[in-house]
């Protein structure tokens, strides 16, 4: 298998950082992204040190702010001469509380789903100069239970609940890789491909500052003894990144055992995609 340049965000800790070891003891070229440089560098440090691969460079961003992963995909940009993987894996869970960044918008959104938007706008030079360039964004089976969408409230000013805005965060997200896909097969490249994913239930502490209650840490602590390591949940975007069976396949979501799922789609219809898609793009172009 030829050395790819793999460029993965959120990679601190999680089934970021597992997919990052998996890739780079595979002899990948890896870029890890994360929000705090120091963690970032014992991280690099650590997968260099346990993989024996020193191809792993770094790159700092709050990808909560529009600006900062701009700026970051310029970087990379200027780095590199392609890139082969984007693996859209960070996210986060929603707090309690609506929180607005100082953009403007609600954060879960923001990088959830407007910043894997642009990351892979903003590539697309890159991701074009490859062979064969894989788009991997990391879903969940959590779309199922945001509910039925609004799109006249999209960034959820009147109705606002974490289980709703994790869950249809994830869900645009699936209809925008399928819709990012449609495109490109509709332009004819035939080099880039673009599928999501669900991880599984992973043991990490996603989520676990969204409620305060001592009760809910109990709960929460009860939960992770029943879910899969963060490096089961990794596995899938480390076969999509890089097996041979994912060649050429595109616009599907794949459950944690690398295989095609079904998306709820109760509330899909290409109309609807289009207006999730083009209010994405309006942001993101702003």
């Amino acid at each position: 298998m030829s050395k790819k340049i793999i460029l993965i965000t959120g990679t601190t800790q999680g089934i970021g950082k597992e997919t990052a070891i998996g890739l780079a003891a595979k002899g990948h070229h890896i870029v890890l992204h994360g929000r705090n440089r120091a963690k970032l560098k014992d991280v690099c440090d650590e997968i260099k040190l346990v993989t024996g691969n020193n191809d792993i460079d770094t790159i700092v961003a709050d990808l909560s702010l529009l600006e900062e992963a701009r700026r970051m995909t310029d970087e990379f940009k200027n780095r590199y001469e392609r890139l082969d993987v984007l693996i859209n894996n960070a996210g986060v869970y929603p707090s309690r509380e609506r929180q607005i960044t100082a953009e403007g918008l609600e954060r879960t959104m923001a990088v959830n789903l407007f910043a894997p938007l642009l990351i892979i706008q903003s590539l697309k030079p890159v991701l074009m100069k490859s062979d064969s360039a894989r788009i991997i964004n990391v879903s969940s089976a959590m779309h199922k239970y945001g509910g039925r969408p609004d799109f006249s409230d999209m960034q959820f000013e009147r109705n606002y609940s974490p289980l709703r805005v994790y869950g249809l965060s994830k869900l645009y997200l699936i209809w925008v890789t399928r819709l990012l896909s449609d495109m490109l097969k509709q332009r004819g490249v035939e080099n880039v491909t673009v599928n999501s994913l669900h991880p599984g239930s992973i043991a990490t502490n996603f989520g676990k500052d969204t409620y305060k209650s001592f009760l809910f840490k109990q709960i929460f602590k009860t939960a992770q003894s029943f879910m899969d390591q963060p490096a089961e949940g990794a596995k899938t975007s480390i076969f999509l990144a890089t097996s041979p069976d994912a060649e050429g396949v595109t616009g599907k979501y794949f459950d944690k055992n690398g295989r095609v799922a079904r998306v709820d789609d109760r509330y899909w219809s290409p109309e609807n995609g289009k207006l999730v898609f083009d209010y994405c793009v309006k942001i993101i172009m702003n």
